[in-house]
């Protein structure tokens, strides 16, 4: 045997001895620790707060009586009124007044009623119109269009009684009732509703020409309504 043979067979089984002894060390079983469990206010994003659930202490705010849904959203141009409140009241006036206020508001703001005044046919839960125009305790005269008074006014209303022949004044058709459009020719139950549907799709008339839009009124019907309304 050469004299190098004994160190080569001995470089070689040193280096399988470290090849086993690493195999073994790398195989050993080692401990694993268990994953923290993660919160589930951290898991799930934060949700506002449901006032409609059971226990909510949140509440859903609700218009006024008589309001429209949005008087409250859009500021002081669309959340007020205009009324005229004149006749036997203390301060009487133009008023700005809430969206969605009644008769008795009107009266409130101008100071109120003055005494012996009589309001027996004056409605004052009814909710006012813009631009409308509230007369308190006048003796009887010309029919107003758009007016309560505290006589006649509130029995007949501003066009005389229903089914005459037609309001003295021009009507009004953006404050008008339908009782008081039904005082006009040729207007009954069901066009006055059209006309009053058209007026709350389309905001309000503009022009009387607009009556031509109505669904039931043509070329001869307008030209009756024509001189007897006004927008």
């Amino acid at each position: 045997m050469a004299p190098r043979t004994p160190v080569v067979l001995g470089l070689v089984l040193l280096a399988a001895v470290g090849v086993a002894a690493f195999h073994f060390w790398s195989v050993r079983p080692q401990a694993v620790r268990a994953p923290e469990p993660v919160a589930a206010e951290a898991a799930a994003p934060a949700l506002p707060p449901d006032p409609l659930r059971s226990g909510g202490s949140g509440q859903v705010s609700r218009p006024p009586a008589g309001a429209p849904p949005d008087a409250d959203a859009g500021g002081s141009g669309r959340g007020q009124i205009v009324v005229d409140v004149s006749g036997k009241v203390r301060r009487p006036g133009v008023l700005r007044l809430p969206a969605g206020s009644r008769v008795a508001d009107a009266l409130d703001a101008a100071g109120g009623v003055r005494a012996g005044t009589d309001v027996t046919g004056l409605n004052r839960a009814r909710v006012l119109m813009d631009g409308e125009q509230v007369v308190v305790g006048l003796p009887p005269g010309p029919p107003v269009p758009g007016t309560v008074g505290g006589g006649r006014a509130g029995a007949d209303g501003p066009g005389g009684a229903p089914g005459g022949p037609g309001p003295s004044a021009p009507l009004s058709l953006n404050t008008a009732t339908a009782e008081q459009l039904e005082t006009l020719p040729g207007v009954g139950p069901v066009l006055a509703q059209h006309m009053i549907d058209y007026r709350t799709e389309n905001n309000g008339f503009r022009s009387v020409d607009e009556l031509r839009q109505v669904n039931g009124i043509g070329d001869r019907r307008f030209a009756e309504l024509q001189p007897l309304v006004r927008p």
